[in-house]
């Protein structure tokens, strides 16, 4: 393997583990301030409030393994967890996005509830091939998404969803991102067209550390009043510094027990 190829893992590895093999803190934490936000303003015409799901009922929808074919799901444990005090960003307005983007639970959310899932190696890889690097991203051509679920009183879940994309335009040519003592510097976001739930909106992030570009993927799907937040990282392109796919059957399956 080359020394490039080698030190770009380096800062993959370091990324995935403030990232994506992460759990938020406050899982049962309630929003005492949310009170009569979602309330409709009176008509008979008013669309009733989306019911607000109970950490318990996060747990019913959120996904279990055998329901993302050829990916690995579990959940996240209490000693991967990071939290929105632990991620702090240069530019204020850019704070929530780079919550979200280490998978840190935005906002108040009245519970939340998290996910590992992992694709599954492809089968058929070539080993032996003559271009060591081809065989290195072949070989770890595996993507990892840490997938969380947050239900929110009231306008919460909406309002979620678009302070994220205020962030993401308002952040666009870049910021500086610490998670964890370990500093990131963003330097583009790109919108993605996504679909699903009521709401959807992502992102492509490309992310500069000692000089390494590494590509992580953002993207937040809302379905009544719980968002479903999805971070990616590829480990095979981090290495590279090419781009990868949206995990699309995730996200694809986790809208789907939503809707």
């Amino acid at each position: 393997m080359r020394p490039t190829a080698i030190r770009r893992t380096a800062v993959a590895a370091t990324v995935m583990s403030l990232a994506l093999l992460t759990a938020a803190c406050g899982s049962d934490a309630t929003d005492k301030d949310g009170g009569d936000k979602g309330k409709a303003a009176g008509t008979s015409s008013a669309k009733p409030a989306a019911k607000v799901l109970s950490a318990a009922e996060l747990e019913d929808v959120a996904l279990v393994q055998g329901e993302v074919k050829g990916h690995k799901v579990a959940k996240a444990g209490p000693q991967d967890s990071v939290s929105a005090d632990d991620v702090t960003a240069d530019k204020a307005a850019c704070d929530v996005f780079g919550d979200a983007l280490m998978g840190a639970v935005t906002g108040s959310p009245a519970a939340s509830t998290q996910r590992k899932v992992t694709s599954e190696p492809k089968k058929g890889v070539d080993d032996n091939s003559a271009d060591a690097d081809e065989a290195f991203e072949a070989a770890f051509d595996i993507t990892t998404t840490l997938t969380t679920l947050s239900s929110y009183e009231g306008k919460g879940a909406e309002e979620s969803v678009a302070g994220l994309r205020t962030a993401a335009t308002g952040c666009a040519s870049g910021f500086t991102l610490t998670a964890a003592g370990s500093k990131q510097k963003v330097v583009k976001i790109t919108e993605e067209k996504v679909k699903g739930g009521e709401d959807a909106a992502g992102w492509t992030v490309n992310i500069e550390s000692d000089g390494d570009r590494t590509t992580m993927k953002l993207v937040q799907v809302r379905q009544g009043s719980t968002v479903a937040s999805f971070t990616a990282l590829n480990l095979a392109a981090a290495a590279s510094g090419k781009d990868f796919e949206l995990p699309t059957a995730v996200i694809d399956a986790q809208a789907a027990k939503l809707a």
